[in-house]
């Protein structure tokens, strides 16, 4: 574990992405409760990508709940989990994560599709993480109206409750965040939101079902919070993804 990385993310706030200077052998780990949720930071991970680090994303539940039944003719449950992998793994593809950093969890969901806070789910995530020795880990923060990021925000706080080893957490904002602290902006501009759409639209199921709802697509509902966060921050950049910093030094979150 590399700890004497942590000392890059300490001074004034807001932090830059682009001014850390992360060193490329860090280990990266991204917990996505749904498909989706990682691409929701695709320019982040890009950034990442360039700069050589190892990114391994796990999804957590199938977001089968996410799929209308309208979408397809007598879809079942098991069919709905499979089109959204299928979708993660056309997004991960075209962004060009090896198949072999994806990994689908499927934890345990109760009725309505979040994952279940429970001691399965627990060991899984657990063994998962044991393996990949992450540095640094993205996940949506858990001040959140979706069920699933709490759950995964509380799952995760459990895991590293014993935690010997420092640890960086970056909590991501996105539409249905509540309020957070934010600490560090990945700005970008119209060229990188073009291919951050794109990479948006891989999940068909949900681009139609926001065009259906919302009136406007997948990429748009993103690309909105992405919009409005660098307005907020008021330095003139088009867009900007924003993470809340959690240090974890092994006794505790600090």
């Amino acid at each position: 574990m590399q700890s004497d990385f942590q000392f890059l993310f300490d001074g004034k706030r807001p932090l830059f992405f682009h001014d850390l200077n992360l060193p490329a052998t860090l280990r990266i780990a991204v917990l996505a409760p749904h498909p989706d949720d990682f691409d929701a930071i695709g320019v982040t991970m890009r950034m990442l990508r360039d700069n050589g680090n190892q990114i391994d994303v796990a999804v957590l539940t199938s977001g089968a709940s996410g799929v209308d039944d309208d979408f397809g003719a007598d879809l079942t449950i098991q069919d709905k989990a499979a089109l959204r992998e299928k979708e993660q793994y056309a997004s991960c593809q075209f962004f060009g994560l090896p198949d072999d950093k994806l990994t689908f969890l499927r934890l345990d969901e109760d009725q309505e599709g979040h994952p279940e806070v429970s001691e399965q789910n627990l060991y899984r995530l657990r063994t998962y993480w044991v393996d990949k020795q992450s540095d640094l880990v993205f996940l949506p923060h858990g001040n959140d109206t979706n069920l699933g990021h709490q759950r995964t925000y509380i799952m995760f706080c459990q895991l590293i409750a014993d935690e010997p080893k420092p640890l960086m957490a970056l909590l991501n904002r996105d539409p249905k965040t509540l309020s957070m602290r934010q600490d560090l902006y990945t700005l970008f501009g119209t060229s990188e939101a073009v291919w951050k759409g794109q990479l948006l639209r891989f999940h068909q199921t949900q681009h139609q079902r926001n065009l259906k709802t919302r009136h406007y697509g997948m990429d748009e509902r993103i690309l909105q919070i992405n919009r409005k966060i660098a307005e907020e921050l008021g330095n003139g950049a088009e867009y900007a993804e924003v993470f809340e910093i959690k240090r974890y030094t092994g006794t505790g979150e600090k």
